[in-house]
């Protein structure tokens, strides 16, 4: 006699909140990839996260990029790797810290940016479609919400 499996959870899918806000990342960042890809700007989806994390906090440490695209620090060092060949990233010693290094972008990698905000500007319209601006606004504030309780509730922890 067979035991009948667990499920979990016993949410419905469709409606389970985390559910759906990892279905529309993962959505959101495969659609964004295929325009990468379709407008041949030569980056891995690795790269162009590590290159976005990096151009809204210069000079941060490797460590802490690991951690946010939660990949093993010895994979976000060879990537940092791949990048400074390409000439995109540069690691600068940390001024407070002697045994810390910065990462920042090169001029080089400017161009590159500047497509990636035009596809990231097009993939958030086709995610939002028919969404009326208070819609977005309303998103927006509850994501908002939701992260901080996420983040409070963890701190507590």
């Amino acid at each position: 006699m067979s035991k009948k499996a667990p499920t979990f959870p016993s949410e419905d899918p469709q409606k389970s909140c985390g559910f759906l806000m990892q279905d529309v990342a993962r959505l959101m960042r495969r659609n964004f990839n295929r325009q990468v890809e379709a407008e041949n700007l030569g980056l891995t989806q690795a790269q162009w996260q590590a290159l976005a994390h990096i151009s809204r906090n210069q000079g941060m440490r490797q460590a802490t990029l690991a951690e946010i695209l939660e990949a093993q620090p010895i994979t976000i060092a060879r990537l940092v790797d791949r990048m400074a060949a390409n000439g995109w990233v540069e690691r600068r010693p940390d001024p407070t810290d002697r045994r810390a290094v910065g990462l920042y972008l090169t001029e080089k990698v400017y161009p590159i940016l500047e497509a990636m905000g035009a596809l990231a500007t097009r993939t958030r319209a086709a995610a939002m479609g028919d969404l009326t601006q208070e819609d977005k606004d309303q998103l927006v504030a509850l994501l908002t919400r939701i992260r901080s309780n996420l983040i409070s509730s963890g701190e507590k922890s």
